[in-house]
């Protein structure tokens, strides 16, 4: 019973570097997960690092394929659409749930998480403003009141961070929160309604021309 406790914390470990690997482009996409040489390099056995690519896989991030090594996945602009697709509907409903059902001390929360952001982007802090920026858009489903759109959000929070969270304009990302905010203060709906949409898309559509730009070094 221990063994197995302590196995399961240590596959949740790789996993986590694993994840943040991916993430911050250490282990780009279509690179090669082997086993032993992540075994080595964590300092764990083959077992916990089993686990952990499966967990990478159930994230969607990483694709297992039989008789041969796990690799980082590689997504297509048509994949990104997709997801956008259902993206927009999920958050743009939260969102507006929120501003309806919000407390205080939620607004204080998203406050705080808009402060870190505008912090990190005004000193180039990349990695603090991009992890602030997809706090804040998962707080806000949380603070939506319904269960199922945080499920729905659970599952999709890995990929959401690969795909849409490797911009540079820090700036303006933390501006367009500041102002998503604003109009929260004020309760109001249908401003709501009109930004997170337009939030989205400037962030897909900057999304699409980093992975074709990758597309085309690749070549």
């Amino acid at each position: 019973m221990v063994r197995d406790r302590i196995s399961r914390l240590e596959s949740e470990r790789v996993a986590d570097v694993l994840r943040d690997d991916i993430m911050l482009g250490r282990r780009e996409p279509g690179s090669r997960l082997v086993e032993r040489d992540i075994a080595a390099e964590l300092h764990v056995s083959r077992l916990p690092v089993r686990e952990a690519i499966r967990m990478l896989v159930a994230d969607g991030i990483v694709v297992a394929k039989p008789r041969t090594w796990a690799v980082v996945r590689e997504f297509s602009v048509q994949d990104l659409q997709d997801f956008a697709e259902v993206r927009t509907a999920i958050e743009t409903l939260a969102f507006v749930l929120a501003t309806e059902r919000i407390d205080e001390n939620g607004l204080a929360l998203l406050e705080s998480i808009v402060d870190e952001e505008e912090t990190a982007a005004a000193s180039n802090d990349v990695e603090t403003s991009r992890t602030a920026s997809a706090k804040f858009h998962f707080t806000a489903v949380q603070l939506s009141g319904n269960a199922m759109l945080v499920e729905l959000a659970e599952s999709m929070i890995t990929r959401l961070r690969w795909l849409f969270g490797q911009y540079d304009e820090l700036s303006e990302t933390a501006g367009a929160h500041r102002e998503i905010l604003t109009a929260m203060h004020a309760r109001d709906v249908d401003a709501i309604g009109r930004i997170i949409p337009t939030h989205l898309i400037d962030g897909q559509l900057a999304a699409e021309r980093r992975l074709r730009a990758r597309e085309g070094a690749a070549d």
